[in-house]
């Protein structure tokens, strides 16, 4: 079966859902609506009980999602209707829908993966990239906050290294990323597809309500993070108001680097 987005696409076949980020124009970038769109298909997972395992992946073979689009940075977010807030809850109930999600969900990263792109691969349970990709964070870099990576990239890769992948913002490939336990599998572009099914295929031998109990069991230490998400999305909304926050989409305006440095008086 397959609903109709504008944003995505979901597929359904063999007890295994694929969800495509269908943007590959802005490197499989999201907005507001992308992200609506994600809530309503995992959930739609959720309630058809054939399906033993999901995989996300963005469209085309340039990106899985290099985050927020820049279009909801630059002024979008001062429009009537919108703000940071009402964005803020609705990556957060996506965050809880795929974590609640009682199947495995594999990211299948094949490009880009990176600020808000790397926050929802790292939602996934486990994460299978192509030679070729890259990982991190942009959050300080243009005047955002990857809230909602501080809180899983640590119990991966450790406080050390997720300090240096938030404040310095520098990319990694996939075969650091794997070193460091930050994803599961690297492998070559054209064994990419097989890897993926082989995966799901071997998910769907096993007991669905033993890896139901597995997840939740496995999820635990971080699920009692969640206040923290709540907690600095709101200190991010009301970083969103400032001038600082508003060099970094200047300077993307502007073509040239953000100047955070005349901040510090």
């Amino acid at each position: 079966g397959k609903m109709d987005f504008e944003d995505i696409i979901l597929k359904k076949e063999d007890g295994i859902a694929k969800v495509i980020i269908n943007r590959p124009e802005v490197r499989n970038a999201f907005r507001e609506k992308t992200i609506e769109e994600l809530i309503i298909a995992f959930k739609e997972i959720m309630l058809d009980t054939s399906i033993g395992v999901a995989v996300l992946r963005g469209a085309g073979d340039k990106a899985f999602c290099a985050g927020g689009d820049m279009s909801l940075v630059l002024g979008s977010m001062g429009k009537k209707g919108s703000s940071m807030e009402v964005f803020n809850a609705k990556l957060i109930e996506l965050y809880t829908v795929i974590r609640n999600l009682t199947i495995p969900v594999i990211a299948a990263v094949n490009g880009y993966a990176i600020g808000g792109g790397n926050e929802l691969q790292l939602w996934c349970d486990l994460a299978i990239a192509t030679e070729k990709s890259k990982f991190g964070q942009t959050g300080p870099m243009v005047g955002g906050m990857p809230y909602l990576a501080t809180n899983l990239l640590p119990r991966l890769v450790g406080e050390r290294k997720t300090k240096e992948i938030v404040f310095l913002c520098r990319q990694f490939t996939a075969k650091e990323a794997e070193e460091l336990g930050w994803i599961n599998k690297v492998v070559p572009e054209e064994k990419f597809e097989e890897e993926i099914d082989e995966w799901c295929n071997r998910i769907l031998d096993m007991s669905p309500t033993s890896l139901k109990i597995a997840k939740v069991s496995i999820n635990f230490g971080s699920d009692l993070l969640y206040p923290s998400l709540t907690h600095a999305a709101h200190m991010v909304a009301d970083y969103f108001r400032t001038e600082e926050q508003k060099e970094g989409p200047a300077a993307f305006l502007e073509k040239r680097k953000p100047n955070f440095r005349k901040f510090r008086k």
